[in-house]
């Protein structure tokens, strides 16, 4: 026995097994030992997991589809089917006027598309004097002088970008072309401004009233404080229609982008006049039309064979230089505006219902007829003092003014006055750049000298517009 020894097994108790302190014990520890004995249970757990992390790249891949999906249709250009609502002036340098909400009612925007000394100056006074109407007169001139000499062609984009901004009362647009280091624009600084009546009016000046019908001076308007563009703009978005009359958009094609914009409410009058009244009157302001009629020439196509401008044997001057680049730039004109009459005759859907000639020789035959077709086709409600206005404007005593200048005068006669004037190469030559828009628009061509002075036969005919 003694040598023997008995080893009794040491029975050890594990941690967590004893009491707890209260009579329970933990088990916390053994279901985590049951489960490691047990790989079932662990696969079954991990293919809960994998199915939950699955779940959750599926919705992070969506959710990213679709995050990319808005980013870009946002960086798209979108059509807005909403109208613009009026808002006050805010700085255009700040991004946050792209996306300004738009104008409650929706303004309607009338472009007069005509071309130099065709009557647009006092057909631009019918809607100036008109005190419904914000008015602008030649706002591209400060385009084609700062960008001089450029041909005129070549400027079509600038201004219609240019109208692009005016319609929307965007006035800092003129900024892009002020002078380096110059002074910021003013109301006073837009060309033609002193014989605007929103400018010269309360509540920018205390000269004139918008509702009074007259012609205002521009020795008194010069005298008006200049005010801020900002100030003009506030009073462009007081007006539901805009009138805008230009020289320098040569073909209402120009203008197809703005007419298609949903946004805008875009009509054209297409202002026309006899070529060889044109022709006449560009020649007898040569001087004042320099600059534009260079620009305008540089625009014709080089291998284009002309007939010549003077008789063989005429000794030629100085003043048949200048002619020539008066008359010459009416091929580039004719040109352009046979493009527009072709689109006319067979409009599309952009130009229909939102295009109407007027020809300046019937405003002044029946001023007060012509006035109620155009003020209905622009919705303008036409009064005794506007049509008054218009009726002694072209029945006054005179028969010619200054040029650029607008007076009363005898507007018949001086619509006729090219078939004295003018010698019967000139008038061969304007004709021959001009034939097919003369055809279209009812215009004559004459066969001898003595014909084109023969003020008792008329050259006019019905227009096919």
């Amino acid at each position: 026995m003694r040598g023997k020894q008995y080893h009794h097994p040491l029975k050890l108790t594990a941690p967590w097994e004893k009491d707890a302190g209260f009579g329970r014990k933990l088990k916390t520890y053994r279901n985590h030992t049951k489960i490691i004995a047990q790989p079932g249970i662990v696969m079954k757990v991990l293919r809960r997991k994998r199915i939950v992390l699955f779940m959750a790249y599926f919705l992070l891949l969506v959710l990213t589809m679709l995050n990319l999906a808005n980013y870009k249709w946002t960086k798209e250009p979108q059509q807005c089917n909403h109208q613009m609502r009026s808002t006050s002036y805010q700085s255009r340098s700040d991004i946050r006027f792209l996306y300004r909400p738009s104008l409650a009612k929706k303004r309607q925007l009338i472009y007069i598309l005509t071309t130099w000394r065709s009557g647009s100056s006092f057909f631009g006074e019918l809607f100036n004097q008109n005190p419904e109407v914000f008015f602008l007169y030649e706002p591209m001139w400060h385009i084609w002088q700062k960008l001089y000499p450029g041909d005129a062609v070549s400027l079509q984009g600038a201004a219609r970008d240019m109208l692009s901004s005016l319609y929307r009362c965007d006035l800092s647009v003129f900024q892009l072309y002020n002078s380096p280091g110059g002074k910021n624009f003013t109301s006073l600084g837009l060309f033609g401004a002193t014989l605007n009546k929103v400018v010269c009016s309360y509540p920018l000046c205390s000269a004139y009233r918008k509702e009074v019908v007259g012609m205002v001076d521009d020795k008194v308007c010069k005298k008006c404080p200049p005010q801020s563009l900002r100030l003009l703009e506030e009073e462009c978005l007081k007006y539901n229609t805009i009138v805008i009359k230009g020289v320098r958009i040569l073909d209402v094609n120009v203008l197809a982008p703005l007419m298609e914009d949903p946004s805008l409410d875009l009509k054209v009058i297409h202002l026309v006049r006899d070529p060889r009244a044109v022709a006449n009157s560009r020649i007898k302001s040569r001087h004042g039309l320099i600059r534009e009629n260079l620009q305008v020439v540089r625009s014709r196509d080089p291998k284009l064979r002309r007939i010549p401008f003077v008789d063989p044997g005429h000794k030629a001057n100085k003043k048949d230089g200048s002619d020539y680049h008066s008359i010459g730039a009416m091929e580039v004109i004719c040109d352009r505006t046979s493009r527009t009459l072709r689109t006319a005759l067979n409009p599309p859907s952009w130009l229909k219902g939102k295009y109407m000639v007027v020809r300046y020789e019937d405003l002044v035959e029946n001023p007060v007829k012509t006035l109620r077709n155009i003020y209905h086709f622009t919705n303008l409600s036409t009064n005794h003092d506007i049509e008054l206005f218009a009726l002694n404007m072209t029945s006054g005593s005179s028969s010619s003014s200054k040029p650029f200048i607008v007076s009363s005068r005898n507007a018949t006669q001086a619509a006729s006055a090219w078939r004295t004037v003018l010698s019967i190469q000139q008038i061969k030559q304007v004709e021959d750049y001009c034939h097919h828009a003369m055809s279209v628009l009812g215009y004559e061509r004459v066969r001898t000298a003595g014909e084109a002075k023969d003020l008792s036969k008329s050259l006019l005919t019905h227009s096919k517009l």
